[in-house]
């Protein structure tokens, strides 16, 4: 089978003048030597396509392969992320993790929260601040926690993200709002253990593939696990696999997310508990990151003795079975 395979690249847009923040969520060259050796050691051949520009031109050139393994998140709009598995369904093309629609409304972490509240999925009350005079209408109760509505991998949380009082909710606000040129998403702050999920699969046959709480030391910025502390995990993060009993509270609500958002294939929830003790959907990760060391799937696989390869494996046999019974590949 002949996999193609699509990424952005963050080397390409620090060459362009982005900074290393802008371009946090890109792949750097080790990730994608990873995913490429990996694969060829499963047996498949691989082909590297790279960003949707070059999809295009690849697509406009009749290339062609088996499938895609698509962990794109593409740079600019709201749809950023649904790009290329958009341009793939028009040419009916195959391929690795969750369709333009998922992707889009994901991204969107407030649209997300209303599909999961609606599905009685418990998560932290919300309002999106669209511009400066939408700050005087939040009503929810500090502390609260503020951070751009569409972006990953902790751009934008920082150490002030945790919110007290007007002032603070001001200043923070503005500062997004300007820095991101995008929606403010402030949520009541949830004060418990932080939690995430590991999923393989889609639908009923959709499965945990561990439970990982995230610890920061004294050293760390406190509350909020951010861009800093992403960055700098070595030094400022611990990694645990959960005890049973929360392991099992973390999968019902990670996996009840994922199937209502239809995600596929694999990729992460994050879930916090609340004041109260619940329980409660944070955000999901239908693109997650895929470097064999530094990220948190592959972290938390690790920790229930899954390797890399056996990974990459598994999420390779959950995407055949899925795309063979959609009748997309033989």
């Amino acid at each position: 089978m002949k996999i193609g395979i699509t990424y952005d690249l963050q080397s390409d847009y620090l060459k362009e003048g982005f900074t290393k923040e802008e371009a946090a969520e890109f792949d750097k060259e080790d990730t994608i030597d990873a995913i490429d050796n990996t694969l060829k050691g499963l047996g498949y051949e691989t082909v590297r396509i790279g960003n949707v520009k070059e999809l295009t031109r690849c697509l406009a050139n009749n290339q062609k392969w088996d499938l895609v393994f698509n962990i794109c998140e593409g740079m600019y709009g709201i749809g950023r992320e649904a790009q290329v598995p958009a341009l793939l369904d028009a040419w009916n093309i195959p391929y690795v993790f969750s369709g333009p629609l998922t992707l889009s409304l994901t991204l969107d972490k407030a649209k997300t929260k209303r599909v999961i509240r609606d599905a009685g999925i418990p998560t932290a009350e919300f309002f999106v601040v669209e511009k400066p005079e939408d700050i005087e209408k939040v009503k929810i109760k500090f502390p609260l926690f503020a951070k751009p509505l569409a972006e990953g991998t902790g751009k934008g949380i920082y150490a002030g993200s945790v919110i007290n009082n007007i002032e603070q909710l001001k200043e923070r606000c503005l500062l997004l709002l300007s820095k991101f040129k995008q929606p403010v998403l402030v949520e009541k702050y949830l004060s418990g253990r932080e939690f995430t999920v590991g999923v393989i699969g889609s639908g009923l046959s959709a499965r945990s593939a561990g439970v990982m709480e995230i610890v920061l030391n004294n050293k760390a910025e406190q509350g909020v696990y951010s861009f800093h502390n992403k960055d700098n995990y070595l030094e400022l993060v611990n990694y645990h696999l959960a005890e049973e009993k929360i392991a099992k509270e973390c999968e019902k609500v990670a996996l009840d997310a994922w199937r209502i958002l239809n995600c596929v294939d694999g990729g992460r929830v994050d879930v916090r508990y609340d004041d109260n003790g619940i329980c409660s959907f944070i955000e999901v990760n239908p693109l997650a990151g895929l470097h064999p060391v530094h990220s948190d799937l592959p972290i938390l696989s690790r920790l229930q003795g899954v390797d890399y390869h056996q990974l990459m494996g598994m999420i390779m046999e959950a995407a055949i079975e899925r795309l063979k019974t959609e009748g997309r590949i033989k």
